[in-house]
Formats: C-alpha cells, structure tokens, sequence
C-alpha cells in the first residue's frame, strides 16, 4: 500500500497540469496524498551518489539523494570535512555520479567516510550500536531530543530551560533532534516552533533520522522487533523521514537512531549503506543513566517520558555555576563526530 501511494504521489506532480488539479483534490480528500508534499512537490525521492564540486568555491561535496522539487532537481550533500549537510539545485552544482563503495574508497580518509567506519565497530549489538560518547576537548554532553510517534505536545519546557541557562553564553545552543515521520504528520504547529527558534538564531538543530513508523510491537523479543520485525521496508523508513524532513523546511542530517536503539549487524550495515551514521545513547535520562563529560545524552520531548524531562533539568541545576562560568557545555554532535576522528588519528 505504501509503494502503491508513493506511485500515486509521483504520478500526481509531474501530469497534474495536463491533467487539472481534479486528482489531486480527489487523493488529497481521501488522504492520498500528504499535504506538504503537495505544497513543496517532492518527488522521486531516492538514494543517490555522486561527488560534486562548487562552482565558486571548488569545495567537494558528497551528494547522498536526488529528488524533484517544483520541475527541478535537487541534491541533498554532505561536506566530508565537517559533516555538515546542505540542500543545492543539481543545476548549481558539477557532480560526478559514482557507486557508494568507490566514493567512500576515494574518500576514506575524510572525517566523514572515517566516521561510518567507526560507527561499525559495535554492530553486533542487539542494542546501542553506533556511537554513544564522544571525546571532548572540554566539559560537557552532546544532547539528543527524541521525537518517537505522539499526539501529545511538545515539551516546549525542555527548550526554553536550555536557551534560559545557555542562550547568553552559547548561541546559537547546539542539540539534536531525533524526529519519526508520524510525529511530523502530527506537530506541525511545534516544528513551525522549533524552526522558528532556528531561525531566529538561538538553538542550532541537527536533525536525525529517527524513522518513518518507529514500528514496535510489545509481545515481539527485541531481536525481531522495531525495525528487525518482518515486513519492514527500510528503504520506507529512511527515505520517506528524510524527504519529510525537507516537505517541512528541515535538513536532513548524516544521523540516524534506531527505534529502541535495537539494531542488529545487518542492519547497522543497511543503515551505514544510506551514508547515515548510527547514533547511539550512554545516558538515556529516562531509565536513570547518568551522563559523564562527553556523553550522548537522549531524552524524549513527545509527553511520554516526563521523568527524563525532569532529570535532565535536575542536571541543568546541578551544572549550574558550571554553565554560568562557560565551563560545562551542550556540543554540536557533528563538531564532536569530527574531534573524535582527528583524536583517534592520533
């Protein structure tokens, strides 16, 4: 059924001026068709690699998906050096498209390509692969935020403590931002929130991959449940986050936490094979795991784990001087990808 509406969806942009708006309005009245989709016209969303060097700057980029986007297309790249990820018209841009495995060999010894080696090393796992502490160069935690499917609001508290105890001293306040696609389709009023603090200057997201469905069933054993249960269609559950993620002006980043933080190495390879790196936790509030200096830290902020909410504001408190003082800070989970590359080089 899903791949019968991403055809639908496709087919819908590309002869709706032929064809009248009549099927549109038709799929949009049944719930064919989401509604950002149709504002912003993405279609053809798909894995795609290439390298691609700027006209002006002659920086190389790694494009990592192609898609359509009001009759253009658009590439969404990865700067290997700093893991910062970037949206471009394919028009703008000279690429050279490639298979994944020979560009990760040409560049094997960027940050990046380093990075999903090293996010591979605890694949085995059942549970928490991928990173989860980095090496700082000072005092401090990488926060992630999670946004697991809800139709309570936001903890809109979580934030405005943060920007309330870091906004004067850092700004913009780095964190990242697990989000599903079903937490999207229900919070668009609090990301139109969350992009506005963005935009204004204040908060810096890095936006992760947190899956589409975030799929869990309670009488399944965790090693055939959340993404491991039979029937899941991964390419769904990655694609279809990221191309949500940009119908709702977000950046995708190179991130990706499983549902649960199951995983298995089969996975942790599918995973990796989109470009993505699995992100990990070693101080998930919620089940009383306390956070050392560097450390990945996840909360959720979707109603349903209060308790990590509120010990992570009991570590605000504690850290408090700390703060004021400039010697305790919230990372940029990319800044800190990089420095733990260029340390481990050493």
């Amino acid at each position: 059924m899903l791949r019968a509406i991403e055809k639908i969806e496709s087919r819908s942009f590309f002869n709706a001026r032929k064809r009248g708006l009549a099927f549109v309005v038709f799929a949009l009245f049944f719930g064919l068709l989401p509604s950002a989709a149709l504002a912003d016209g993405i279609s053809g969303y798909r894995a795609h690699y290439a390298v691609c060097v700027s006209g002006r700057s002659g920086d190389e980029r790694l494009a990592l998906r192609k898609f359509r986007k009001n009759g253009g297309d658009f590439l969404l790249l990865v700067e290997p050096a700093s893991l910062r990820t970037s949206i471009a018209p394919a028009s703008s841009i000279r690429c050279a498209s490639d298979t994944a495995e020979n560009i990760r060999h040409r560049f094997s010894s960027s940050f990046y390509v380093r990075a999903i080696e090293d996010s591979r090393r605890n694949a085995g796992k059942l549970q928490n692969a991928g990173f989860t502490r980095l090496l700082p160069s000072g005092k401090g935690i990488n926060l992630t935020v999670d946004l697991c499917p809800s139709t309570l609001p936001l903890d809109r508290v979580l934030f405005t403590r943060i920007l309330e105890e870091f906004a004067a001293i850092e700004r913009p306040v780095p964190l990242g931002l697990s989000v599903t696609g079903l937490w999207m389709n229900d919070h668009e009023e609090d990301i139109r929130w969350l992009v506005g603090l963005e935009g204004s200057g204040l908060i810096a997201i890095t936006w992760i991959n947190h899956s589409y469905n975030h799929r869990y069933n309670r009488r399944l054993p965790l090693k055939s449940n959340f993404l491991l249960e039979k029937g899941t269609d991964l390419d769904y559950e990655v694609l279809a986050t990221e191309r949500k993620m940009i119908e709702n002006g977000l950046t995708p980043s190179v991130f990706f936490r499983f549902p649960g933080l199951v995983s298995d190495r089969a996975l942790v390879n599918i995973i990796t094979g989109y470009g993505l790196l699995p992100l990990g936790s070693d101080a998930w509030l919620g089940k009383r795991q306390w956070p050392g200096s560097g450390s990945i830290v996840l909360v959720h902020a979707n109603g349903r784990e209060p308790i990590g909410i509120v010990r992570f504001l009991e570590l605000l408190r504690a850290r408090k001087k700390e703060i004021v003082n400039g010697q305790w800070h919230l990372y940029d989970l990319r800044d800190s990808v990089v420095e733990h590359e260029r340390e481990s080089a050493k």
